[in-house]
């Protein structure tokens, strides 16, 4: 684009509000304040952070959870101007020499849940608006026009502007904020706006895109805030982008309270991590590709709406292909400086077949594992070329890939059972296989057209639409429709893991895998077999995933690279040495002296609490920790005779049920009862681990224990107790 087009843009805009502050400087981890946006009456505000806040509620999404519950009632609803969208990034987040320490949680009431959404993402975002002064910003009120929300760190200052001009779409807007907010060329780097796209306007399942600038790609970048449909809140707010500048990045900002501390432990980290993950898992040649074929190789790649967990084509979408795409090779793909884990892989020299840009030659941020096996796999698509355009769509569009990918996945399946047909979707053959059908249906539903409309209500309200209107079995559309509390399944199988179909179930905010990932613990290494066994592991994880969104962490660094002796320790499982340079890495930059349990107890009490703040919604019960059949076990027939001989086995051994002679539809009635009767007494297990009633509240003991207690929790809870 010509700078006489970025003027023109620019000379288009109108400041609504113009806020003026002094900078000052990060003082071990925290800058101290939070900003306030409302874009309904454009107040810009600064607001103190209090130390019960950095005690309790420590950063990240833990400062999301506690200013979303103040400002909001509970009666609430996402598309109310009431809710926010709270991105902060936590006191260890933008630590530069400690890898994987650049992101941002994103906090809000979800459009497909209703309830509280966050979501952990990488980019430049989180970490300059640390370093411009604020810990988090708060985006309150709906604007009248599309509207740029820009915090200047180089000059104090923060406008409202009217941006009318802009295009929608995020590999566009991106291009044109770095063009128009930075100094230069070199001063890119210095830029990092979040945006959505035409699709969040129309599908509940919008995702937000956090950029930043790869000078040796000479593009700006992005990673997804994708889970929950904030995205949708973004745009039904009118807002086009946040857009922060800091020109002054360099190694300690943080001030950490023992620099030398830091250093050594980053240096012990990133000697590991560069020494190992060539012979482990190559995240920095692959990313998370690798995980492709390990999963097939598991039976625990979702495929054709996760009937099946493996497929003989696989291979044209596992690591080896992306290898070769992922050009140019050996730049170091970090989405925050100095991460040695370089995970962040990419496409160049994509030529697009549809859609809008058809014909231009783009890249594209990814595919990370998820989308290979949501957009890949489980639409029966084993062509690498069409996952990485779906890729791109979804990002630009403002859709998160992982809703797209399970819901276009149920659609098939519906299609194929013959609940929709070509009268319903408008002409499209929606088979598994059929890319083209799908990618048609992708631009459909951001442009807010034909059967994408419905399309973009996501899983549990086209379930609802199939029954009532196109006469589909509820039963078998509840059965069969992947997801939990309003939210998509992420991609793994989980019928051979109760302990996974728990990490997807007993959830805060539905089925994703960054609450708890004990697939290999339970089904494959058999760590964790008795209920007790699965219910501590589905304490200790989700706590300890936690914490790396109080702090602006990435959870890879934890457990994709192991040191060499891992194996050799008591709880292999919990890596504990990196489980203690995590806490020393605390420690080093916030002066605390924290234990390894006491960082647990940091965790429990933010769970907890937004345990609690989903019940104040009118969710967070045991009610709606219920998963789809499909999780569990084989709905249809061809499903159960896939694996027979594995489910005759379990009946026999497991259940005391003779197969022989039985029909496939008795055998898998057995099936069901007994598998069924398990989930709910693991969630009777995992609650009471958890402190919780057998209905799923945290009791008050806990809550005291915890230092939680305020009388507007309490209030919140004292009617189930």
């Amino acid at each position: 684009m010509s700078t006489t087009d970025i003027q023109v843009m620019k000379q288009a805009h109108k400041v609504l509000a113009e806020f003026t502050y002094e900078p000052g400087a990060v003082e071990r981890g925290y800058a101290g304040r939070t900003l306030y946006v409302n874009l309904s009456d454009n107040t810009i505000a600064s607001k103190p952070v209090t130390q019960q806040m950095k005690d309790v509620f420590v950063g990240g999404r833990g400062f999301g959870l506690r200013l979303l519950w103040d400002g909001i009632s509970a009666d609430t609803k996402w598309d109310d101007p009431e809710n926010e969208i709270v991105i902060s990034s936590g006191p260890l987040g933008g630590t530069i020499g400690y890898p994987g320490a650049g992101k941002s949680l994103v906090v809000s009431l979800s459009p497909l849940t209703g309830c509280v959404m966050d979501s952990n993402v990488g980019g430049y975002y989180g970490p300059l608006l640390k370093f411009a002064g604020w810990d988090a910003i708060e985006v309150q009120g709906k604007a009248e026009r599309d509207v740029v929300v820009f915090v200047d760190g180089d000059n104090g200052r923060v406008t409202i502007e009217e941006a009318p001009e802009e295009a929608v779409d995020s590999h566009v807007l991106g291009e044109q904020m770095a063009e128009m907010f930075a100094d230069d060329e070199k001063g890119k780097r210095a830029v990092s706006s979040v945006s959505a796209g035409a699709g969040a306007d129309h599908a509940l399942f919008g995702c937000l895109n956090f950029s930043w600038y790869d000078a040796r790609r000479g593009r700006m970048r992005y990673k997804q805030a994708g889970r929950g449909g904030i995205g949708t809140v973004f745009r039904d707010k009118r807002i086009k982008a946040l857009v922060v500048k800091f020109s002054g990045v360099k190694s300690g900002l943080n001030n950490p309270a023992d620099p030398e501390r830091l250093r050594e432990v980053g240096r012990r980290v990133n000697e590991e991590m560069r020494r190992l993950d060539p012979i482990q898992n190559d995240m920095a040649s692959v990313g998370t590709a690798h995980l492709v074929s390990i999963m097939n190789d598991y039976d625990l790649l979702p495929t054709h709406n996760f009937k099946y967990g493996a497929h003989p084509e696989a291979h044209k979408i596992s690591a080896g292909v992306y290898r070769e795409l992922y050009k140019p090779a050996g730049i170091p793909d970090g989405c925050w400086y100095g991460c040695t884990m370089a995970c962040a892989k990419a496409i160049e020299g994509v030529t697009l077949r549809t859609g809008p840009y058809k014909g231009q030659v783009v890249g594209v941020d990814g595919p990370e594992y998820e989308t290979i096996a949501g957009c890949g796999s489980n639409l029966g698509v084993f062509d690498a070329r069409w996952v990485a355009e779906l890729n791109f769509y979804c990002d630009t569009y403002g859709l998160d890939t992982i809703s797209f990918g399970t819901a276009m996945a149920f659609v098939m399946e519906c299609y194929e059972a013959g609940i929709l047909d070509k009268e319903i979707t408008g002409g499209l053959e929606l088979n598994f296989r059929n890319v083209e059908a799908a990618a048609e249906l992708l631009h459909q539903t951001a442009r807010g057209e034909g059967f994408g409309l419905i399309f973009g209500q996501g899983i549990r309200r086209m379930k609802k639409i199939f029954a009532e209107e196109y006469g589909g079995d509820p039963q078998f559309l509840q059965d069969i429709g992947m997801e939990s509390k309003g939210l998509e399944y992420s991609e793994y199988v989980t019928k051979e893991s109760l302990a996974m179909q728990g990490g997807y179930g007993l959830t805060l905010k539905g089925p994703q895998h960054d609450e708890a990932w004990l697939i290999f613990m339970d089904q494959v290494n058999n760590q964790i077999p008795t209920f007790e066994d699965k219910a501590e592991a589905l304490h200790y994880y989700p706590m300890w995933r936690t914490w790396f969104g109080l702090n602006g962490l990435c959870k890879i660094i934890w457990n994709d690279v192991t040191p060499e002796d891992n194996a050799l320790t008591d709880e292999p499982a919990k890596i504990p040495q990196h489980v203690e340079n995590f806490r020393q890495f605390y420690n080093a930059v916030t002066g605390q002296e924290l234990t390894k349990e006491e960082i647990i107890v940091q965790s429990e009490r933010m769970y907890n609490f937004q345990r609690v703040f989903n019940i104040r919604m009118g969710h967070g019960l045991r009610s709606n920790d219920a998963i789809p059949y499909r999780s569990a076990g084989p709905v249809t027939v061809e499903e159960y005779e896939s694996r027979a001989e594995r489910y005759d086995k379990q009946l026999r051994d497991v259940v005391g049920f003779d197969p022989k002679g039985k029909s496939t539809e008795e055998k898998m009635a057995a099936l069901r009862a007994y598998r069924e009767d398990q989930y709910e007494q693991l969630a009777d297990t995992v609650y009471k681990r958890r402190g919780w009633t057998p209905e799923g509240v945290p009791t008050l003991e806990k809550l005291r224990e915890l230092g939680i207690d305020f009388p507007e929790v309490v209030e919140v809870v004292e009617p189930y107790l």
